[in-house]
């Protein structure tokens, strides 16, 4: 079965629209899609990169450019009022429920809590309420979330793209074809026809 690696952080939009298109992408191609969580700001660290709202005039583009693409693949979106948000603890959420049945509620719970809803995932009370409200019970996440094998399994997989020459999020490979932003989906799609 062809696969596409899907490398993400919660705190990127484009991450988010990219993670609305992956399912129907695996359903026209057949594809099995391989998530990988990353924390973004190891990746910028390690590679030099920094957010494109770190630069004003890229940054108000960037919200109108997603908001365009949103309307283009039909999926509720909202800037985030509270952005940036330290997305450490959620990505380690999410390494730590991979290969688990509960990771993609535990995503679609995140994504949809980041970039639909505009929670402020900084405050535990809020984040608490929203894991709550996902089913997930927030003093059994926090346990598993800053267990060991979670940590080291998200610095692992961030390390990796790095070598893979990841320098930002959404990222998507299929075999050694990397494929960076939610923009390339088109191209992404053509290469798990092939």
């Amino acid at each position: 079965m062809t696969r596409a690696e899907f490398f993400f952080d919660f705190g990127s939009p484009a991450s988010y629209l990219a993670y609305t298109q992956m399912d129907g992408l695996a359903q026209r191609t057949g594809a099995e899609i391989v998530w990988r969580p990353i924390l973004l700001g190891g990746v910028f660290k390690a590679t030099g990169n920094a957010s494109p709202a770190a630069v004003p005039a890229k940054g108000k583009w960037m919200t109108a450019d997603l908001a365009r693409f949103a309307r283009r693949y039909g999926a509720p979106f909202a800037h985030n009022p509270y952005f940036p948000i330290n997305t450490l603890l959620m990505m380690r959420g999410a390494a730590a429920y991979e290969g688990d049945t509960q990771f993609r509620p535990y995503v679609d719970a995140m994504f949809r809590a980041m970039w639909v809803d505009g929670r402020n995932m900084n405050d535990p009370v809020t984040a608490a309420g929203v894991l709550t409200a996902a089913g997930f019970d927030p003093a059994a996440f926090m346990a598993r979330a800053e267990s060991q094998p979670a940590r080291d399994r998200l610095k692992a997989t961030t390390e990796e793209a790095v070598a893979r020459g990841v320098f930002g999020a959404p990222t998507i490979f299929v075999d050694q074809h990397m494929f960076f932003g939610q923009d390339r989906l088109d191209f992404v799609e053509e290469a798990l026809r092939a």
